[in-house]
Parts: structure tokens; sequence; C-alpha cells
């Protein structure tokens, strides 16, 4: 009888139809390609894993950092979504097998304004009896305009405390200087917004308000007046007097009223925090941000720790910078130093105040925050950044490099990512380079394709030197010839199959060890939360799937080879530490098209398939089983017949399935623990065995 050899086309196809996908791979599960010198692509079991951090996590993980402090300490952030139920923290670090919860901690307080003003000086004291003994450490985010004095308060300002009750910021002008106060005064008022039957503008009446026409004047706080609400960015249309001017709400009011934003009382937002003292400019009417802070003290027993759907982390030097996605207009940028001894985030008081993630840009070392905002009013297609190795500038100056960009093209950024010798916009339409030429126009953008945006916030990652990411529909690659479509032989399985309704969920996963890239998703059968992947070789160019759920991923750090986190055990894992799921057995597997044993009218007979595979790790235990099954039918369409498993060891010669028939697939799984296999090169013996 003849022999021949099962030779697999390299990769998984799940494009092509069983019988078209000849002698090639349909389906897989926990396995990985690795070089071949001839070309096929050697399928062996995909590395294990085992827990990094003995605990659970009390909710599902979406953000991991590792970075190292100057006394080479090694630390894990690891950012995860609130859990409204039991009040979890949502941003920790671990350091040394040690869990500390550094949740940055906010109070949000409603009350009739109590300010006062000296004249000739840019101190105003405030009184808040509700939320009492503030500390040096703190900041207050003042989200109505006050009038005081004559000045105008808005934004973020760094407390000083004089009593239990009191405090005193100080009041600047939009380039961070301190602007006195032209009077005495302790009658502060919010803006008073006038309404007419059927008129369109709408008066607002706040004392030397200072905007011009055309300037932007933002309500962060939603207050309906005369059948209207009003929330958002508003263009200053007529200014009256130095006490009014008229804006256009979006619809016109029904009812002819007055009312203070608020109800008259002012919104305060208190950060609570410790951190080093920044430079401290300002922003915004009044200043937005000022003074120093990191001198007081503050605890993780103050306010409420902050609610958060995502985060985006980044290291500065040893420092951590987070940012949290929680879907409101209170996103900032916080930094926690683990060598100052600091128990929980601390905002950086002069960054945007709301964005919709952050990144490190270098070598130059800046912040850039995308879906930022000038105004309090998130602008999903503003990028700001911070001056050179300074991120409490954020106001553009001849003296420094902070600065700003609006992307002309699409309706937001999906996500930003620092990659080779450059930054890389997303939107939804395409991507956009960000490419640092100093000053004075500090970055130069340019569109680099368009048709190719990016379908999730954190779905874009850099690897040997090309960035990949995933878009709406397919998969994109730039590398030095530009952006190009990846042709994904899996397509059906990932697109057919995504919950569109958590798109944002999807992460993608970098294993630089083996040129690995990998995209976690929802499919629609489960219930809004990651449970597949689809990776790609880059060396290779070959692709392959299963089911595996990570929320979180980093590639090789710091803290050794690629850390993950499952939102089912709510564990974080070492990856390529074992050959083993935890200690638990590893499903991985993988099934091929059919072989046409035979283009004739005849069917076949195999009755010995001869084995070769490596059967464990070099000069480790060769103690690998694996089970093989084989699958026979006479037309493609045919539910096929099976024979096996077959479980082989090394000491398996041959095994003897006996089967016949014209089409015939083959599926290989392990589920053994301990083990690790390779396939080789698998011989069987055949013949001709009667007609159909």
């Amino acid at each position: 009888m003849p022999h021949a050899s099962v030779k697999l086309k390299p990769g998984v196809d799940q494009n092509e139809t069983p019988a078209l996908n000849e002698a090639g791979i349909s389906f897989s599960n926990l396995i990985r390609f690795i070089y071949d010198r001839n070309g096929l692509g050697l399928i062996q079991k995909l590395g294990g894993w085992t827990k990094f951090y003995p605990n659970t996590t009390q909710s599902i993980v979406r953000a991991l950092w590792a970075w190292e402090d100057t006394n080479a300490n090694s630390h894990l952030a690891v950012g995860t979504e609130n859990n409204v139920g039991t009040g979890t923290a949502t941003l920790s670090v671990i350091t040394n097998g040690t869990q500390d919860d550094i949740t940055p901690r906010l109070t949000v307080n409603d009350i009739v304004p109590d300010f006062s003003t000296t004249a000739g000086s840019s101190v105003v004291t405030v009184t808040d009896t509700v939320v009492t003994n503030v500390s040096a450490s703190d900041t207050v985010y003042i989200e109505t305009h006050v009038a005081v004095g004559g000045l105008i308060l808005f934004g973020n300002y760094i407390i000083t405390p004089i009593s239990a009750t009191q405090y005193s910021i100080v009041a600047r002008d939009v380039l961070g200087s301190p602007t006195p106060a032209p009077s005495t005064s302790a009658l502060p008022v919010v803006a008073q917004f006038t309404t007419t039957t059927g008129l369109s503008s709408i008066t607002v009446t706040l004392p030397n308000h200072g905007f011009l026409v055309g300037d932007t004047y933002p309500i962060l706080v939603s207050t309906t007046v005369g059948g209207t609400t009003l929330y958002g960015n508003y263009i200053v249309r007529t200014v009256p007097s130095a006490n009014t001017f008229t804006i256009f709400p979006t619809t016109v009011p029904t009812s002819s009223t007055s009312a203070y934003i608020n109800g008259g009382d002012v919104r305060f937002t208190y950060s609570f925090s410790i951190g080093a003292p920044p430079a401290g400019l300002g922003y915004g009417l009044g200043g937005y941000g000022s003074g120093g802070y990191g001198t007081g003290v503050a605890g993780s027993g103050v306010g409420t720790a902050i609610t958060a759907v995502d985060w985006t982390l980044d290291n500065w030097g040893e420092e951590l910078l987070s940012c949290p996605k929680n879907n409101s207009q209170f996103q900032p940028i916080y930094q926690w130093n683990p060598s100052a001894g600091a128990e929980i985030s601390a905002i950086i008081p002069n960054a945007p105040i709301v964005n919709d993630g952050i990144f490190v840009a270098m070598p130059q070392r800046q912040v850039i925050a995308w879906g930022s905002t000038f105004t309090g009013i998130q602008d999903p297609l503003l990028i700001r950044w911070c001056d050179v190795n300074n991120y409490d500038v954020w106001v553009a100056t001849v003296v420094n490099q902070a600065g700003s960009y609006r992307i002309p093209k699409g309706s937001k950024i999906i996500g930003c990512i620092q990659g080779p010798q450059q930054g890389l916009v997303w939107t939804d339409l395409g991507v956009w380079a960000m490419q640092y030429v100093g000053p004075p126009f500090v970055y130069s953008f340019n569109e680099l394709g368009t048709g190719c945006g990016l379908i999730a916030k954190k779905a874009a990652a850099s690897i040997s030197g090309a960035v990949y990411w995933m878009g709406p529909s397919q998969f994109f690659r730039l590398s030095g010839d530009g952006v190009a479509p990846v042709a994904c032989p899996v397509w059906d399985v990932i697109f057919q199959d995504l919950d569109q309704n958590n798109l944002d969920k999807i992460r993608v996963a970098v294993n630089s060890r083996f040129g690995e890239i990998t995209w976690f998703y929802p499919t629609m059968s489960n219930g809004g939360e990651i449970n597949a992947y689809v990776k790609y070789n880059v060396n290779l160019q070959q692709w392959d799937f299963g089911m595996l759920a990570r929320s979180a991923w980093i590639d090789q750090s710091v803290l050794g080879p690629p850390i993950g986190a499952d939102p089912n055990t709510l564990y974080i894992y070492q990856h390529e530490t074992s050959t083993d799921a935890d200690g638990a057995a590893m499903n991985s597997s993988f099934q091929t098209g059919y072989f046409a044993m035979s283009e004739a009218d005849v069917k076949m007979f195999v009755d010995q398939v001869w084995p070769d595979m490596k059967w464990g790790y070099y000069e480790g235990a060769q103690n690998a089983v694996v089970n093989l099954t084989f699958l026979t039918a006479d037309y493609a369409g045919q539910t096929p017949q099976q024979f096996g498993p077959y479980p082989m060891t090394q000491n398996t010669t041959f095994i003897t399935p006996r089967f016949r028939g014209r089409l015939v697939a083959i599926k290989l799984d392990s589920n053994d623990v301990g083990s690790f296999w390779r396939i080789g090169n698998i011989r069987y013996r055949v013949k001709e065995d009667g007609k159909f």
C-alpha cells in the first residue's frame, strides 16, 4: 500500500469552504504557528499562564501598565471598571506582591455661593460649610461661572486652607497670571438666564463678564429656562453691556421668564489628593488652576472614589499617569508618584478637565490628550499637549511648547498611540500622523489614510516596527510603505459574529516574543463581554482564532512576560510561564478542511497513521497526550462520520483508524496537564477501496 504525508497549509482559513480549504486548517483554539524553513508554519500548543497576583480584583480589569521607579521597584497599575454595587476601587498598583488602592477621590457639592474679594488682591476667600477641612493638596473645580468683586471664577483651582470651613483660591487670567479684584465684595452671583416667548436669543446676566462677540460661553450644569434646556458651548452673539450678553439656544423659548444656572447654587467638584507642587498656570476665565499643591494631608477616607468604565495609563518617568473614562464631563488627568509616599492619585490641576485618553509622546516627553477641551465641554476631535518635560503647563505661549490641534475630518477621535517615531491618531474615518517638528508649531499633522478608521480605543498597537489595527470591517497595517489592508482569511469568524454594541471592550494584545498580535473581542452570544480572540503572526503572516477572554493586556515589560486580565475569573495572569491554564488543562486544538483523497469516483481506505510530533519541551518531559480524530464524508455538505479520537504519546508507533471515504478532515487536540506538543510530518497508509 502506498504512503502519503499530511502536509498542512500554514495558517487558519475560515473564509473558504471545507472542501475548498483542502489540506488547510479551518478551526483552531489555543495554538500558535512558529517558523519552519520549509514554509509550513509548524503548529504547536499555545503557551500557558499562571497567576501574577494571588487575589482576584473586585471588578473587571480594563487597563494594565507596567513601569519601574527610580528605586528600581517594578509596578503594575491596574485600572478596573467601576462596580457600583460594591463601591470597588478602580485604580490600584501591585508592587512586590502588595496591592495598594490609589483611586482618585472627589466630592460634588451644590451650595449657595459664598465668596469674598479684596480690592487689589487676586486671593479669593471661599466659604463651604458642607465640604469641610479641605487641605492644601486638594483642588476645587468651579463648574458654574461666579461673579464677585469684578472677577469671574470658573475652572479648576488649587486650595489654600484657612479654617475648617474656609479656604482661598487665586484668580488668574487665561495665561495663568494672578488677576487682582477691582473691588472688595462679599456678594457673589452665578449667571442668570432671561428668555422671551418666541425670541431665539437668551440674555445672560453676569456682572463684569468680560465676554466679547464671538467668544465661547460654556454651560456645564444643565439648566432649563423658558422651556429650553441649556447645556454645552454657546457663541456670544451680542454684548449689550459689561454685565449682559446674549446667546442662541438650540430651541426657541416657549415662555418669558428668568432663572439662575443650577438654581442659583455654585457647583464645586473637589478632588482630594497628595502630589508634587506644580508650576501653577491658569486656564479659562479667571484661571483654570493655580498655585502649588502637595503640602497637605489627604487620604483614601476623604470623598468618594471616582467611577470609570475604562482607563488610559502611561508613565512619566517614575510617575504613573491615568485618565479615567466615565461618560461624564469630568475626566481629568491624574498622577501618582510611588517614591513620594502618596496615598492616592493627584489631579493635575492645569491639565484639561475632560479627555477621552492620553499617552506620553517620546522622546521629547509631552502628555498628549485627545477628545479634550478648552471650556469644560468635550471636543471629540481636539488634541492638546503639555509643554516639553512639564505636564503642569498646558497653555501655549511663545516661551513653551504646549499647544493644541483639532483634527479637521471625521466625527471623533477613536484612539491614539505613540508609534514608531511619531504619534498616531485614529478617527472614525482614517489615521493621522502627529510628528514632532519643534517650535513654533511643535507638531505637524498629516493624514496617512482614509477609510481605515479604528474600531475601538484599544484596538491598535505597534510590533516589529509596524503598526497594526482593527478597523470596523477589516485589519490594517502601517509601515514605511504607508497604510495597507491586511488580508484576513478568518474574516467570517470575527466580523460576522462581533457584538456591535460592545466594541469599546475590544483589546489588542502584543506578544513580541512570538511576533504575535491578538485582538480579544466580544461575540454576539456572550452577553456583551469579551470571550474570543483572533491572532496574527506578523512574521509568518498567518492567522488563527479561538476562545479566550482577556479584558486588558501588556506586552513583555519590566515585570517579565506578557500579562493579561481575565474578565471571568477576575484574576490577573502572566502568560508564557506554563504549559497549562493556571494549573488546569488547556484545550488546544485544530481541525483541517477536507483532504480530497481521490479525485475519481472511488473511495480510499486508510488503515494506518504514523504520528510525528514533538512531545515536550527540549530536554523536558516528553509526556504529551494528543488525540487524533478523523472525519470522513463522500460529499462536502454531508454530516461527517467520526473515527476516534485516538490518543497518541511518544510511544505510539502507529494507530489503525481503518476508515474509508472520499473526503477526510483531521482534528488534533489535547487536554492533559503539564505537557507541550508540536506537530511534524504525520504519514498514513492508503489504497483504493471501491466505488461510490
